[in-house]
Parts: C-alpha cells; sequence; structure tokens
C-alpha cells in the first residue's frame, strides 16, 4: 500500500539518470547504490507548529504563504485540539496520537506522585524521560526504522524517551529568533545524504505571546501573524533554492487557539473554599486541587460541584466523558475548568502580578470555536487546492506515520479520518 512513496522517489532518479551522460563503471555502481537508497527513502516530513494560531486568523488575509500552502494543498476548516486546549499536552498529543490522558502530559503544570512537581519552567522536570514516557513520539519510531529526525523546538524534544532522542535537537530558547529557526532547519536539510533527516519540526511562539499579552484582537497578534509568515516565506524560499519545495510534505498546524479574557473575569478560588485545606496542583484556565490529610476533602468537591459562576468542577471521575480526561493519575482528584473568557486564581496572585496577567488565554473546553487550531499540508503526498473538513488533532501522527512509511504506535487517531486529502497514489 507504500509502494507509490518509492516509485516516485525512483521516478525522480531515473529522469536524472536519463539527461546524464554515460557514467564509469565505478559512477554506476555508485549510482546504483544511490538509487537503492533512494527506492527505500519516503519523501521528507516538516512538521511546523504555529503555536496558538487560531484557525480563523487564517481569514485576515496577514498570511500570504500560507495562503499559497493552501491554495496549493490541503487547508482544513480547522482541527480541534485535545482536552486541556494547552501547550504541551497538544504538542505531545500530535507526535504520538494519543490524547493527554494516554499521554501523560495531562497539563502544562502537574504533579506525579513518583517524579514530583512539572511545569514549563521547570528545565529539570522537562528533560526528564519519565514525564513523557507513557507516550511514543513519532522521533522515536522513525529513528528505530532508521530514519533521522531533527526537532528544532518541540515539548519532550529535549528529553531520553524510551532511550532516545532525535539525531538532531536543540533545548528551547525563546531568545533564538523565527529566522535562525528557518536557518537551523535549512542547515539540516543541507547535511550529506547519510546525515540528512527525513523528519524534522519547527516550531514558532510569537502568536501565542502575542496572543497572551496583548488579547487575540490586538495589532500585536496581527504583526506576529506576519511576522510568522515572513519567516514561512523564508523558508519557502531556502527551500526552492535547494529544489526541495516540490519533493518534501509539509504539514503548518497550530496546538490550540486563543480567547479574550478581561483583566476583571476572575474566578477567586480562595473566597469558594480554605486552600490550605486542599494540595494545589494548578490554576489558570483548569485548575486543579488533590486531597490534604486531615481535611475533609469530599465536602470540598460537594461544594464546588454545585453550579458555580464562570465555572465547571467535578471529581475526576465524574469529568463528562466527551472530554477523555480523567483516567491518568497524574490528573488532580478535582478538576476545574473556566468558562471561556474567564481565569481561575487566587485573590493573592491577582494583587501580586498587577500589569502581567494574561488577557488572551487557552485551555478551555476544546469544542470553542475560539480554542480551533490552523491546518494547513502542501507536498507531493497531498492533494492540490482542496478544502478538507475538520477534524481532531490525533488523527495527524497516523497521517504522518503513513507518510514516513512506518507502523504507527497505539493511538487514538484514525488515519482512515484523514487520508482523503492525500492523492488516490498516496493513500
Amino acid at each position: 500500500m507504500k509502494f507509490p512513496f518509492r516509485l516516485l522517489c525512483c521516478a525522480v532518479v531515473m529522469l536524472g539518470a536519463g539527461c546524464a551522460t554515460q557514467p564509469h563503471a565505478s559512477q554506476q555502481n555508485a549510482a546504483s547504490a544511490s538509487a537503492a537508497a533512494a527506492t527505500q527513502a519516503p519523501a521528507p516530513l516538516l512538521l511546523i507548529s504555529i503555536d496558538a494560531y487560531r484557525a480563523d486568523y487564517y481569514d485576515r488575509g496577514l498570511s500570504p504563504t500560507l495562503e499559497m500552502l493552501a491554495k496549493t494543498g490541503v487547508h482544513a476548516d480547522s482541527m480541534q485540539p485535545s482536552f486541556p486546549s494547552l501547550t504541551f499536552p497538544n504538542h505531545y498529543t500530535i507526535v504520538t496520537g494519543l490524547r493527554p490522558d494516554h499521554n501523560g502530559i495531562v497539563n502544562n503544570t502537574m504533579f506525579d506522585a513518583q517524579l514530583g512537581k512539572f511545569s514549563l519552567g521547570n528545565r529539570k522536570a522537562v528533560a526528564d524521560g519519565r514525564w513523557w514516557d507513557e507516550g511514543t513520539p513519532i522521533w522515536v519510531t522513525a529513528d528505530e526504522h532508521g530514519l533521522r529526525t531533527a526537532t528544532m523546538f518541540w515539548p519532550g524534544s529535549g528529553a531520553d524517551i524510551h532511550g532516545h532522542y532525535p539525531d538532531y535537537w536543540k533545548p528551547f530558547d525563546d531568545h533564538i529568533t523565527a529566522d535562525q529557526r528557518v536557518d537551523q532547519v535549512l542547515a539540516w536539510l543541507d547535511l550529506p545524504q547519510g546525515q540528512r533527516p527525513t523528519f524534522l519540526t519547527l516550531y514558532f511562539d510569537a502568536v501565542d505571546h502575542a496572543g497572551h499579552k496583548y488579547g487575540p484582537h490586538s495589532p500585536q497578534v496581527n504583526e506576529a501573524i506576519r511576522h510568522v509568515d515572513a519567516a514561512l516565506a523564508r523558508l519557502v524560499q531556502g527551500l526552492q533554492q535547494r529544489h526541495l519545495f516540490e519533493r518534501m510534505n509539509i504539514i503548518v498546524l497550530a496546538d490550540h487557539g486563543m480567547a479574550s479574557v478581561p483583566l476583571a473575569n476572575n474566578v477567586m478560588m480562595d473566597k469558594l473554599i480554605p486552600l490550605d485545606h486542599v494540595r494545589p496542583v494548578s490554576f489558570g484556565i483548569v485548575a486543579g486541587f488533590n486531597p490534604k490529610p486531615g481535611y475533609d476533602f469530599a465536602a470540598i468537591e460537594r461544594q464546588l460541584e454545585q453550579p458555580q459562576k464562570h465555572m465547571r468542577c467535578w471529581d475526576k471521575t465524574r469529568i463528562p466523558a466527551r472530554f477523555d480526561y480523567g483516567h491518568n493519575a497524574r490528573v488532580p482528584q478535582l478538576v476545574c475548568l473556566a468558562d471561556v473568557g474567564w481565569r481561575i486564581t487566587t485573590t493573592d496572585y491577582a494583587a501580586s502580578h498587577k500589569g502581567h496577567i494574561s488577557v488572551g488565554e487557552h485551555g478551555y473546553d476544546n469544542t470553542d470555536p475560539r480554542m480551533q487550531a490552523l491546518f494547513i499540508a502542501h507536498g507531493p503526498a497531498f492533494r492540490d487546492g482542496i478544502r478538507f473538513h475538520a477534524f481532531p488533532n490525533v488523527d495527524v501522527y497516523p497521517l504522518m506515520t503513513h507518510l514516513l512509511d512506518i507502523p504507527a504506535a497505539a493511538n487514538d487517531g484514525s488515519y482512515q479520518a484523514v487520508e482523503g486529502m492525500l492523492k488516490p497514489g498516496m493513500r
């Protein structure tokens, strides 16, 4: 079923050979070896994340490079994030095909009885593969099947997961500019054939930062959209100069969207329960609490599971099934979800962070239109200029393993749900 990829590569090799002069015997042997390698190598795949690029940002007309990719490729109406619609859980979902409850990255901030605390700023925890080993990211499987991989930032890529790192990777550094990130990807593609990666990732965070600081409808978000699109134009130009643009598959997506949150829209948790009677795990859009010995946690749950203004709370065993969330041991015993446009915080935090509170947020109900994410794909495997239906982000993983001609690990996605975006001969 996967042989058309090999035939395509072989055709390219044969076309080039037909234009060449007759080689010497040694050159013929080298060419034969190169052709044999080409018949086994899938087209390179580049996975690009524009963090928090909400699906409808595309309609603002500020992304000419994305528009070009969409007009000559596939543009989905939207891609639905997994719950919670947060950065680390969804980036790991995309590369494992497992929802956060199954991949173990259940929040940006977590507690594990054996491992302790995890947060985005905790570099030691982020680099500890034990946090990530409930899933198998695609770069691990690719490595196991002889493909080289490279990640220009991706959650989990700086950890030893099941004994593997990407062949090339960079520790996250938000001081590295968008253009520098692009140039690093191009430099990896300039490596000799035996060292060159077949699967690569590229990550941009400017749109997310602007959305948090200024809100999704701000001029600053529009400027960030333009900035990232310019970096994508630099990438496309670099690929064209290397004669790679039409030979590699490119997927551009986002992890989630963004919603406006007025500064005054706070649910003050300390005014509802005595916080010293619980063990808080996280605040924000998804707040979590574990029992604290010596206190009646069941009574606190009964109180918060009653209808609340601007949020809903559940014991983890009673979280609605549609969220696919609550079975993992890292999910706190009590989970509270803010209504869209609200945040869950405390009086002390709100007072001490005046001027530093995000007016744009995500993490909300993953079905909300403001949480929906971008998806565009372009390359030799994808159909030309089609609009595709919305789909959940777990389906990206089996699509990518198909493109790389490697077996998929157990996952929650469906290749059949997205194979329609591929050309018939590539399915």
